[in-house]
C-alpha cells in the first residue's frame, strides 16, 4: 500500500538520498537529507536533526534535486499535443499563426495552461515560463492569467501577441492593466514581455521596450530565429540601448559572433530548445557558442504542439547535439575527439539553477540550500531496473532517469507529486476543457485542414539512382 500524503504544511525530511545540492560548488551529499519546513528548505546535510511531526520519505536509492525550471514553453499550444510532430518552422507559422493559433477562443487558451502545467509539474518542473504569445485580446489574456494563478506551481506569465504588433497592444490600457497585475500576484512567479525583433530599421519596437522597463519586467524575444530574427534584431537592441541585464535570448541559434558578444556583454542570457532547434532549423543548437561566449544558458520545452514537454529530454538532446557537433567538426580535419567538452553535469545545472539565474530568482530556487522555496524534486522508482545502480547522479538523471522516475515533487513544501502520482490540479476536470477544445477546433477547421495540418504532405523528390545494388529486379522506382 502506498504512504499517506503529507498533511498540508507538514514538515517534510528526505532521507539518506543522493543529494544534487547544485548550489555554487555542486555538492553532492552520498547519502543525504533535505528538510523543508514552512515551505523552504531549513536544512541539508546527513543524518538530520528535525521538529517532531515531521514527515519522514525514505529516498535511499534514489536522486534528491531542485525542482526543473523551464525558460520558454507555449502552454496554450498544449492543447493540441503532438498534432504538429511533422511539421517544419514554416508549417509552424502558417497553420499556426494563421491557421489554428487564430482560432483559439480565451477558454482554450486557458485549457491548454491548465494541462500543460500539470504536464510540467508531473515531469519534475516546479517554475514554467509561460511564453504566451496566443493572447489576441485582453479576454485571452484574462484567461491565460486565471489559468496560471489557479494552477499549483510556479509560474511566470510572458505576455505576447503573436497577432499584433508589440509597439501596439502594449498600448492597450486592458493589457497594461493585466501584465502589472500579473508581475504583483502572489499566485504568479512573476510577468515577461514576450516579443520579437524582426530587423526593421525603424526599430518600431521602442514603445514595447519602454513599456517592460515601465513595468520593471524583463523581455523574452526569440532571437537567431533562420528566416525569423537576426543579427540585426540584436544590433538594433544594443545600438538603442535596451539589451538589459536579465534579457531571455530564446534559440540564439543563428547569430554571428558580435551577437554573441553583445549578449555576453550586456548580461543577457540564452533559453535552449534544443529539440526544437533540431528539427525546426532557427539553427544549430548553440549550447558550443554558449560556453565559448561565457553566456549563461537555460533549457526549455518550446511548445509540446511538437515536442517532448520535459526537461530530461531537454537535456538528453543538448548533450547529444552539441556532442554531435563536436565529432563532425573534427572529422572534416581527419581529427578524433578524446575528450568531451560539454558534460552531463553541465545541462543538469542550466536546468535547474541556469533557469533560476535566467529569471532573477536564484535567491528563491534553483539550488538546495538552506532558505530557498521548499522545491524538490525526488527521482526514485524501485520498481525500475533502470534505477539500479545509481553510480553517476548526473549522469543518471540526464541519460537513464524519466518523467515516469520522479516519484514525489514538493512546491513550496507542498506535496504535487506522491509516489509516482500527479496528486494536485484537477487532471480529470482538464481532461473534459481539451475534449471541448479539441471539437471546437476540429470543427472551425473542417477535416480537411485538420488532417492537412496533422499530415502535411512530402513533396516529390528525386531518388538518384544507387549503382551498388544486390537486386537484380527493375530498379526504376529508385530513380
Amino acid at each position: 500500500m502506498p504512504h499517506p500524503v503529507p498533511q498540508p504544511k507538514q514538515a517534510i525530511v528526505f532521507r539518506k538520498g543522493i543529494v544534487l545540492t547544485m548550489d555554487d560548488a555542486h555538492t553532492v551529499l552520498p547519502e543525504g537529507d533535505v528538510l523543508v519546513v514552512d515551505g523552504r528548505i531549513a536544512a541539508v546535510g546527513v543524518d538530520l536533526a528535525v521538529p517532531e511531526g515531521t514527515y519522514e520519505i525514505d529516498a535511499k536509492g534514489g536522486i534528491v534535486m531542485p525542482g526543473m525550471v523551464d525558460t520558454h514553453r507555449h502552454m496554450w499550444q498544449t492543447a493540441m499535443r503532438g498534432y504538429g510532430a511533422d511539421w517544419t518552422l514554416t508549417q509552424y507559422f502558417v497553420w499556426y499563426y494563421l491557421e489554428h493559433g487564430m482560432k483559439f477562443r480565451p477558454q482554450d487558451v486557458a485549457a491548454g495552461n491548465l494541462i500543460s502545467a500539470l504536464d510540467a509539474l508531473e515531469s519534475g518542473v516546479t517554475t514554467t515560463v509561460d511564453w504566451s504569445h496566443g493572447l489576441r485580446t485582453p479576454e485571452h489574456g484574462e484567461a491565460a492569467y486565471e489559468a496560471l494563478a489557479t494552477s499549483p506551481g510556479r509560474f511566470v506569465l510572458g505576455y505576447g501577441n503573436l497577432a499584433g504588433a508589440p509597439w501596439e497592444w502594449t498600448q492597450d490600457p486592458e493589457v497594461r492593466r493585466l501584465i502589472e497585475s500579473a508581475r504583483d500576484d502572489s499566485r504568479l512567479f512573476g510577468a515577461q514581455l514576450a516579443f520579437d525583433v524582426p530587423g526593421d530599421e525603424s526599430f518600431p519596437e521602442r514603445p514595447a521596450f519602454e513599456f517592460a522597463r515601465e513595468m520593471g519586467i524583463p523581455v523574452t524575444t526569440h532571437a537567431g530565429v533562420w528566416g525569423a530574427t537576426n543579427d540585426n534584431g540584436i544590433r538594433l537592441m544594443y545600438e538603442n540601448g535596451f539589451m538589459d541585464p536579465g534579457t531571455i535570448y530564446v534559440h540564439a541559434a543563428s547569430l554571428g559572433e558580435e551577437s554573441y558578444h553583445r549578449i555576453a556583454a550586456t548580461g543577457g542570457t540564452v533559453s535552449l530548445s534544443t529539440e526544437s532547434e533540431q528539427t525546426c532549423g532557427q539553427g544549430y543548437p548553440p549550447a558550443h557558442a554558449l560556453r565559448r561566449h561565457g553566456i549563461q544558458a537555460s533549457l526549455s520545452v518550446d511548445t509540446s504542439v511538437w515536442f517532448s514537454a520535459d526537461m530530461f529530454s531537454a537535456m538528453r538532446t543538448t548533450v547529444g547535439a552539441d556532442r554531435s557537433l563536436e565529432h563532425y567538426i573534427a572529422h572534416q580535419s581527419g581529427e578524433t575527439v578524446t575528450h568531451a567538452l560539454i558534460r552531463v553535469e553541465d545541462v543538469v545545472d542550466w536546468a535547474t539553477r541556469g533557469g533560476a539565474i535566467a529569471l532573477g530568482k536564484l535567491d528563491q530556487i534553483g539550488s538546495l540550500e538552506t532558505g530557498k522555496l521548499g522545491d524538490v524534486v525526488l527521482i526514485k522508482n524501485d520498481d525500475s531496473p533502470t534505477m539500479s545502480p545509481i553510480i553517476n547522479p548526473y549522469g543518471h538523471v540526464v541519460y537513464q532517469a524519466g518523467r515516469g522516475d520522479v516519484d514525489t515533487v514538493l512546491v513550496g513544501g507542498e506535496v504535487v507529486k506522491w509516489g509516482g502520482k500527479l496528486v494536485a490540479g484537477d487532471l480529470k476536470g482538464v481532461r473534459a476543457k481539451l475534449e471541448d477544445t479539441i471539437d471546437y477546433l476540429q470543427s472551425e477547421l473542417g477535416d480537411e485542414t485538420w488532417k492537412a495540418g496533422m499530415y502535411p504532405e512530402i513533396p516529390e523528390v528525386e531518388i538518384l539512382h544507387n549503382p551498388y545494388q544486390y537486386r537484380k529486379e527493375d530498379t526504376s522506382h529508385t530513380h
